[in-house]
């Protein structure tokens, strides 16, 4: 006669199971602590692996990253400062979507006339290129008058214009040619922006080594560079031989008939537009450059902006201008070949 064995009884212990604990990170600066298990927090015994709570301070303790609080409370008031100036530089330089704004802000009138004082800059009389301070109400700091309301204001819509219809002329004078495609779209963007890079790094170079304190906005110098190619666009008609199979009427649209085949004429008129364009610059960053004392510069507050520059100081920015003005030649030659 056979008996079953007994059921089998598993042993119930006698302390309360607890998991043992990983070594604790170290601690982080933005005071983030590590709490232990259940069976830690109620006084168990937790074996070796348990790490005692850590205490933070202040600022935090980074001994956990080989570093007392003294060298991190420098390094993070270091970090704070750099920030700060940072933010400061692209707040007077760059300024915000407000400034982009102050530049687009134009007129029919105004575009009209600026149009005008770039091609004819002679016209307008020396007196007449000191540009408008805009008083406002009180507690609140003085600034430079909009486009709209001041014509030596430089702009960012008749630049920009300026360059899609370069890109289109140069485009146009392809497809006529039979030799239009896509990347020629792209070539002139890119040609048109290397000359403004290059013509922006020589002015802000040539203002930190002459030492000019207020050498203006990067949107401002971008602008004044940008008005060279209202002189590039007519300058490109001298490319119209090519429309010679055309029918007259075609032609006499897109150019009066006398300019075809007339390459002295078209040699001329890139004349003009660089020595116009090199006069409104030498007009324009006067300003900048060489400032009036008696002017009183709001872009960026300095007491030494309105200075009187020694006389050897002048000179040398006086040479700069003129190198300036002769530099347009190169960078509309660039332009207008294509």
């Amino acid at each position: 006669m056979s008996h079953s064995p007994p059921p089998l009884r598993h042993p119930v212990p006698t302390h309360p199971a607890y998991i043992p604990e990983a070594p604790s990170a170290p601690a982080s600066p933005d005071g983030y602590q590590r709490f232990s298990s259940t069976a830690a927090q109620h006084g168990y015994h937790v074996g070796a692996y348990a790490v005692p709570a850590v205490q933070h301070g202040a600022g935090g303790d980074f001994s956990g990253w080989g570093m007392n609080d003294a060298t991190a409370q420098f390094g993070m008031q270091l970090g704070q400062s750099a920030v700060a100036a940072g933010h400061e530089y692209v707040q007077r330089n760059f300024g915000t979507l407000t400034s982009l704004k102050h530049h687009f802000n134009v007129s029919n009138s105004y575009v009209i006339n600026k149009l005008r004082l770039v091609l004819f800059p002679w016209l307008q009389k020396p007196s007449a290129w000191r540009r408008r301070v805009r008083r406002p109400e009180s507690g609140h700091a003085a600034s430079w008058a909009s486009p709209r309301e001041d014509i030596n204001s430089p702009d960012l819509y008749i630049p920009s214009m300026a360059l899609v219809t370069y890109i289109l002329l140069c485009a146009l004078y392809a497809g006529i040619s039979k030799q239009f495609h896509t990347k020629i779209l792209g070539d002139a963007l890119s040609r048109g922006i290397a000359v403004l890079v290059l013509d922006f790094a020589f002015v802000k170079l040539a203002c930190y080594f002459l030492s000019v304190p207020d050498s203006g906005s990067v949107v401002d110098i971008v602008a004044y560079g940008g008005y060279k190619f209202v002189g590039s666009v007519p300058v490109l008609l001298r490319l119209v031989p090519s429309l010679a199979h055309l029918p007259h009427s075609v032609i006499f649209v897109l150019i009066p008939s006398f300019l075809i085949r007339a390459p002295l004429i078209n040699t001329l008129l890139f004349i003009y537009a660089f020595l116009a364009n090199a006069f409104f610059l030498l007009r324009s960053l006067r300003s900048l450059v060489l400032p009036d004392p008696s002017a009183q510069l709001v872009s960026s507050p300095n007491p030494t902006s309105t200075a009187t520059v020694p006389p050897a100081a002048r000179r040398r920015r006086v040479i700069f201008l003129f190198l300036e003005a002769i530099s347009q030649f190169l960078y509309m030659g660039v332009l207008v070949r294509i």
